[in-house]
């Protein structure tokens, strides 16, 4: 009976441990993340104030107007999920190339693809408003008999930003994945008579997939919420939610059509990610059927 007594009261001491311990960050995410959820939704069933802002109300006005900012939520949606296909079309051949073919200049390689977080991220999409600006890229090609090529303030040189910018979030997770890939694997499938490209199909792709789901994770959703590559680059003519946000709260004062779009933006990233648990639970189940 005291065992057991004792054994009772060694959970409880555990559990209040367990409590002590995760406090700081329980507070954390509860102030920094819950809170400004639930004032956003408050807000967006709000009303805009005559001066602007917020005005105490209780309707879906504001999320009936939201087809109104469709281009903004469209070029979100669509340069997202493109900006990650070329991060990925880009990023698998070289996060292969440093874990399988890179040798002693694996080090080397892996600092200058690290070497672009060094510097501010807006500084970086200032260099390319340079580049392809009048006078850069499209100065060259007309010097030399291509004719004036626009680049600047257009989707292709947001592409461009997003794809730079966001390249090494895509890599490391697969070069890590890829790293750590068993190469046994890779002779067992030779030596029943795979090919080079079999093998990548059924072995070494499967075997990614996690690192793959990582990389599209850490692109896709940063992308969704981009404001500066849009500005900079796109000239306001490639308008994202983010610049759809900053004109409705900084601009307009709307703040409660301003509120509803985040909440739905924010809907909008909840089901990728949910998304992306589910792939990534079965990518792991696949994985270790193929093993077995």
């Amino acid at each position: 009976m005291t065992s057991g007594n004792e054994s009772a009261g060694g959970r409880g001491r555990s559990r209040a441990v367990t409590a002590l311990l995760l406090a700081p960050t329980s507070a954390w995410y509860l102030l920094l993340l819950i809170v400004p959820l639930i004032i956003l939704l408050v807000f967006s069933l709000g009303a805009r104030a005559p001066e602007g802002g917020y005005a105490p109300a209780l309707q879906l006005d504001n999320y009936l107007e939201l087809p109104t900012r469709a281009t903004a939520f469209f070029n979100t949606l669509w340069m997202a999920a493109g900006g990650t296909m070329l991060c990925l079309l880009v990023g698998y051949p070289l996060a292969y190339y440093l874990a399988t073919r890179a040798g002693t200049k694996r080090t080397l390689l892996l600092v200058l693809v690290v070497v672009p977080f060094w510097t501010s991220f807006l500084i970086r999409t200032y260099a390319w408003m340079t580049i392809l600006g009048n006078q850069g890229i499209p100065a060259i090609a007309e010097g030399l008999g291509f004719g004036h090529i626009a680049l600047i303030n257009t989707p292709l040189a947001v592409m461009i930003g997003i794809v730079y910018n966001y390249l090494p979030l895509m890599v490391f997770p697969l070069y890590v994945s890829l790293e750590r890939l068993d190469k046994r694997l890779l002779e067992a499938s030779k030596d029943l008579g795979a090919g080079r490209l079999a093998t990548f199909r059924q072995v070494t792709l499967p075997l990614s997939a996690a690192g793959l789901l990582s990389g599209a994770m850490l692109v896709f959703i940063p992308i969704m919420g981009e404001y500066v590559i849009p500005a900079l680059l796109g000239g306001g003519k490639v308008f994202f939610v983010g610049n759809a946000l900053v004109d409705l709260f900084l601009q307009s004062r709307n703040w409660p059509f301003g509120s509803a779009a985040a909440i739905v933006l924010i809907l909008v990233i909840l089901f990728a990610v949910t998304l992306y648990l589910r792939l990534g639970s079965r990518a792991g189940i696949q994985r270790e059927v193929s093993i077995l």
